[in-house]
C-alpha cells in the first residue's frame, strides 16, 4: 500500500474549511486542520452576536468533512525546512503540504487610547467582550462606532435597531466601496434608525477615553461603548516562519495560490497575497480561494500542472439590521456599480446569502469535489492588471526545491 500524504490546513474559518473539506476527495490524503478554537465562527454574523439576535458560531461538524481531524491548538511556527508545524502547547505536527488559512484580525489601532477604551469586533471572544460591556451599559447609554465600511455599518444599524443611541464615525465616506447610488441608500436607512453619521475629514477619530471619542475637527463625542471597527491585520505567523510576505504580513504567493518559498506551502483567503495581488478580505473571496488552494495540492499530488487563480466577485451585502440590508452589485473586477437591492428585500437577501455559505461548506464536506464557483471565469482584469506591474510575485513562480 503507498504511503498516506498528510495535509496539514492552519486556520479554521471560511478559506480553511472550505480546503479541507475539498482535500478528502482524494482517497490518499490524510487531512489535518489546526484551529484555536472548538466551534466555527460564522464572522459575518459577528454584529449579531453584539446586538443580542445571533451566537455566531456553528459546529465544527455541521460544516466539516467526518474524515477531516481536528486539532483545537495555536500554530507558533512553520518549518517549510523540516515541513513539520511548531504548536503553541509545545507539540509538533508533520506535513506534506500545508495550506495556509490563518485569516484576518482587527488591526491594532494607532490612535491614543483606542487599544485600551474601544472595543474590537472583528473575533468571537472580541464580539463576546463587547456583547458583556453592551449589556453591562445603561439603555441610553451613548454608543460610537469607529470606521465607516460593513463591518462599522452593520454594528450600528445592528445596535441602533435594539434602540442604542449610536453615532457613526466614517472618517472620508459612508461605505467606500458603494456605489453613490446604494451609499445613499444606506444613509437614508441610518436616518431612519436614528444613527448619526459623521463623514468628512474632520470626522475623524484622534483619541479614545474611556467615556469620550475626540476628532480631528476637534469636536468631543460622549460614548460609553465605543466600538473600532477601522481596519483588519494578518496574523504574523508567516513571517515568524521565514515566509516571504507583503507589507501588510500576507504570505505572498503566485497565481496558483501557492508560496514564493515552498512548493508545498500554499496560502487561501485573507491571509494570501497572490502575485502581489491581494484580494479584498472578505468570505467573498475566501470560500473560492480555499477551493483553489485544495485543487493547486491535488494537482500537484497528481502530477498535473495547477490552474491559476481566476476571481470573481457579485459585490458587497451588507445587513441594516434585521428588517433592511443592500446588496451593492459589482464587475467581475470588485467594482461596485449603481444597480442595488436594498429595504427588506436586501436583508432577505443578506439572510440567503449567510445560510448559504454555511450550505456551500456543508455541501463540500458532504461531497467534497462539488463546490465549482472557484471556476466562474472573472474576466481578463486581473490578467491586464498583471502586466503593468513588473515589479510583482510572479503569476507562476519558480521554485528551488
Amino acid at each position: 500500500m503507498s504511503q498516506r500524504i498528510e495535509v496539514v490546513v492552519v486556520g479554521g474559518g471560511y478559506a480553511g474549511v472550505m480546503a479541507a473539506n475539498r482535500l478528502t476527495r482524494h482517497a490518499g490524503v490524510t487531512v489535518t486542520m489546526i484551529n484555536p478554537r472548538p466551534v466555527f465562527v460564522e464572522r459575518i454574523r459577528l454584529h449579531q452576536l453584539a446586538g443580542g439576535t445571533d451566537d455566531a458560531i456553528a459546529g465544527f461538524r455541521d460544516v466539516l468533512a467526518e474524515g477531516v481531524r481536528l486539532m483545537v491548538e495555536t500554530v507558533d511556527r512553520i518549518d517549510a525546512g523540516d515541513r513539520v508545524v511548531h504548536l503553541a502547547s509545545g507539540g509538533t505536527v508533520g506535513y506534506d503540504h500545508l495550506v495556509y488559512a490563518v485569516g484576518s484580525r482587527a488591526a491594532a489601532p494607532a490612535v491614543p487610547g483606542a487599544a485600551e477604551f474601544a472595543h474590537p469586533i472583528a473575533g468571537l471572544e472580541e464580539a463576546e467582550r463587547l456583547r458583556a460591556a453592551l449589556d453591562a451599559a445603561p439603555a441610553g447609554a451613548a454608543v460610537t462606532v469607529v470606521g465607516g465600511g460593513p463591518t462599522g455599518i452593520e454594528t450600528a444599524a445592528e445596535l441602533a435597531e435594539t434602540g442604542r443611541a449610536v453615532t457613526l464615525v466614517c472618517g472620508k465616506v459612508l461605505g467606500p466601496y458603494l456605489h453613490a447610488r446604494g451609499r445613499r441608500s444606506v444613509a437614508r436607512r441610518m436616518a431612519k434608525l436614528g444613527v448619526r453619521v459623521l463623514e468628512g475629514p474632520g470626522a475623524k477619530a484622534v483619541a479614545v477615553t474611556a467615556d469620550s471619542v475626540r476628532l480631528a475637527d476637534g469636536r468631543t463625542l460622549p460614548s460609553e461603548v465605543t466600538i473600532w471597527t477601522a481596519g483588519f491585520a494578518v496574523p504574523d505567523l508567516a513571517a515568524r516562519s521565514g515566509l516571504r510576505t507583503d507589507a501588510e504580513g500576507r504570505l505572498r504567493t503566485d497565481e496558483t495560490l501557492t508560496s514564493l518559498d515552498d512548493p508545498r506551502i500554499v496560502a487561501a483567503g485573507d491571509s494570501a497575497a497572490p502575485s502581489d495581488l491581494p484580494l479584498r478580505m472578505s468570505c467573498q473571496a475566501a470560500i473560492p480561494l480555499g477551493a483553489r488552494a485544495a485543487d493547486t495540492i491535488l494537482s500537484r499530488i497528481e502530477g498535473e500542472t495547477p490552474e491559476t487563480l481566476n476571481q470573481v466577485f457579485a459585490g458587497q451585502c451588507i445587513s441594516l439590521g434585521r428588517r433592511a440590508g443592500i446588496f451593492q452589485f459589482a464587475r467581475k473586477h470588485d467594482v461596485a456599480v449603481g444597480f442595488h437591492i436594498g429595504g427588506r428585500p436586501g436583508a432577505k437577501l443578506k439572510e440567503f446569502i449567510c445560510k448559504g455559505i454555511i450550505e456551500h461548506l456543508a455541501g463540500e464536506a458532504h461531497e467534497p469535489g462539488s463546490y465549482k464557483l472557484h471556476r466562474v471565469s472573472g474576466g481578463d482584469h486581473r490578467d491586464r492588471l498583471l502586466a503593468t506591474l513588473p515589479d510583482a510575485a510572479p503569476a507562476v513562480a519558480e521554485h528551488a526545491r
